[in-house]
């Protein structure tokens, strides 16, 4: 598997990664301090390789590093990650959310 960057795309509003030519993007929206992740593309092949766990932890990392941002996961995808990685990423749910 190989490594890859993730990048944030203010302008179209989503994190991008590309790997082996193939283009993994998650969209989202931001207002009042919270991220809201909308809808994760990943081709078939990717996500076969295990790639969209990859690519979710490091976007969950990215959020982390910034601090001061809550994450509400809007998309199934990225629910099931949440809750897979619960106690690692907790501190980044807005108060009183649950999922």
């Amino acid at each position: 598997m190989e490594d890859f960057e993730i990048k944030n795309n203010d302008f179209l509003r989503q994190f991008e990664a590309e790997i082996d030519g193939d283009l993994i993007k998650l969209e989202y929206s931001e207002q009042e301090r919270k991220i809201f992740l909308s809808k994760l593309e990943i081709s078939e092949k990717l996500q076969e390789q295990g790639y969209q766990e990859k690519f979710l932890t490091k976007i969950f990392d990215y959020i982390e590093e910034k601090g001061r941002i809550r994450i509400v996961p809007t998309s199934k995808e990225v629910k099931k990650f949440f809750r897979a990685n619960k106690s690692k990423y907790s501190d980044l749910l807005p108060v009183g959310m649950n999922i």
